[in-house]
């Protein structure tokens, strides 16, 4: 029987450069739309039937349309938002969204922000702190460099659930295991911080090889275990570097050492505990 398998990171959107001013030139592959359809079409060779919808752009609207989105698809099981963290008006606005029963989390781009000390504003710590009565996660978006200030940031909130995207984004394509291996070992000592395979392939070269991934991969693995990280794709972003399919199978090879039950975990298991997942 195949194991149930839940994408925990994935985006859609309508484009419009000025709503998505990251995607760059070298980027074209990215600049149309992509709708539920068109996900569902790239993951069905890899037997994923579970999504996980996470904001792309800082407004909104995008986070109502992945609500709708996951209204009219019940495969996208879930939805990692938007909202103005650091605004005065944070109370009014966020229950407007958070009583979504398909909204499990809010992410904000962190790792673009000029201010590397950004994720310990007190306002948008504040922020943070609204969430925990709404049963909502976080998602951490970083680069390597910010999980100082990351570690600092967890630990102000010990009874909020955190998310890490895409293993702290290392720098795979220069090779560098240290500092991020160090760092990053110490941020899982933190039991409320789950973290996702995910977004690696866009961090390495182009000409990128599964031996050139595997170091990072096994090291987050064993540093979180199987019971706190979960698969994604970070489609569509990570076909400026692999197919769906590829990044897939890429996984698959990589967990294979694993007991049935540990993939398991890492395929649904966490998903689904960590975004509370019906």
């Amino acid at each position: 029987m195949m194991t149930e398998r839940i994408d925990a990171h994935h985006h859609l959107w309508r484009y419009d450069p000025a709503e998505y001013p990251w995607i760059s030139d070298e980027m074209s592959i990215l600049r149309r739309d992509f709708a539920p359809e068109d996900l569902l079409t790239d993951a069905k060779s890899s037997a994923v039937s579970g999504f996980v919808a996470v904001q792309a752009s800082q407004s909104l609207e995008e986070t109502w349309a992945l609500l709708r989105a996951a209204e009219a698809h019940p495969a996208i099981c879930g939805v990692v938002g938007w909202a103005p963290l650091i605004s005065p008006d944070l109370n009014r606005i966020l229950p407007t969204i958070a009583n979504h029963p398909r909204l499990k989390g809010i992410r904000h781009i962190v790792q673009d922000e000029p201010d590397p000390d950004y994720i310990l504003r007190e306002d948008f710590n504040r922020g943070v702190r609204e969430l925990r009565p709404y049963h909502l996660v976080y998602d951490i978006l970083i680069f390597e460099r910010h999980l100082p200030q990351t570690i600092e940031f967890v630990d102000r909130h010990p009874d909020q659930v955190f998310v890490l995207d895409h293993i702290a984004k290392p720098k795979i394509r220069d090779g560098e295991i240290s500092p991020w291996r160090e760092r990053f070992r110490d941020l899982t000592r933190r039991p409320n911080v789950y973290c996702k395979l995910s977004g690696l392939v866009t961090e390495a070269k182009a000409s990128w090889t599964e031996q050139e991934l595997q170091p990072f991969i096994e090291i987050a693995i064993d540093a979180f275990t199987p019971q706190r990280i979960m698969f994604g794709s970070d489609w569509p972003v990570c076909l400026l570097a692999a197919s769906y399919e590829r990044w897939v199978e890429v996984v698959e090879s990589s967990i294979g050492r694993l007991s049935p039950t540990e993939q398991a975990r890492i395929w649904s298991g966490t998903a689904r505990e960590a975004y509370r997942l019906q």
